[in-house]
């Protein structure tokens, strides 16, 4: 990503928000359960495996609490196929300049907006590339709702990341702990739900 230029970065990710949303044009089979049943309790698990995790970011009270004022947004979300793992690691530029999506084997279905979850991968490598796929997928028109629901979904995923990480080593665990504090950062201890990385590109 760091060969290309600033308008290549933003372009490409461009493209990867509307590959995506055609990804999401494939729905969940009938009778998958309730999105806002399914996430609450996959939050739920979250929260606990942080809380009974020996190692904390400081201040992560902040992201259950934004998890627990905001689960009302899970109402009536949809439910379509998903990649289930979608960044920049799982993303290549053939030669013929073209953008190309490999590694599908986390493939799922769920809320399309919970897709973004692993942008704080993008964001800290290339804030154009996020900015871009953002815009790319709403076509120039993000709504605030997005933000709203994605601050959740990024909370959720954060709170697991440091248990996860522990049985892989020290380094792990800083690298994560390093990303939830920048994550953090980017939305004011979870009072902001617009990131600063987004903003930061939006008004260049």
């Amino acid at each position: 990503m760091e060969q290309l230029t600033r308008e290549e970065q933003y372009f490409y990710g461009f493209e990867a928000g509307k590959i995506l949303k055609e990804i999401h044009k494939i729905p969940a089979p009938q009778g998958t359960e309730d999105w806002e049943i399914s996430f609450n309790r996959k939050a739920d698990y979250k929260i606990k495996m942080y809380l009974e995790c020996p190692v904390k970011y400081e201040n992560g009270q902040a992201f259950i609490d934004y998890i627990n004022s905001h689960r009302h947004l899970l109402r009536g979300r949809p439910r379509t196929y998903q990649h289930g793992d979608y960044h920049i690691g799982n993303m290549m530029i053939g030669n013929d300049r073209k953008l190309y999506i490999i590694d599908f084997n986390r493939n799922d279905f769920g809320d399309p907006w919970e897709e973004f979850n692993r942008i704080v991968w993008c964001a800290e490598t290339a804030p154009l590339f996020a900015a871009g796929m953002v815009n790319g997928y709403f076509d120039n028109n993000v709504p605030l709702a997005f933000w709203e629901l994605l601050a959740l979904y990024i909370s959720s995923n954060t709170l697991s990341s440091v248990p996860w990480a522990i049985p892989f080593g020290d380094s792990t665990v800083q690298s994560m702990l390093h990303q939830g504090k920048e994550i953090l950062r980017w939305y004011d201890n979870m009072t902001h739900p617009v990131p600063t990385w987004y903003k930061g590109v939006a008004n260049q």
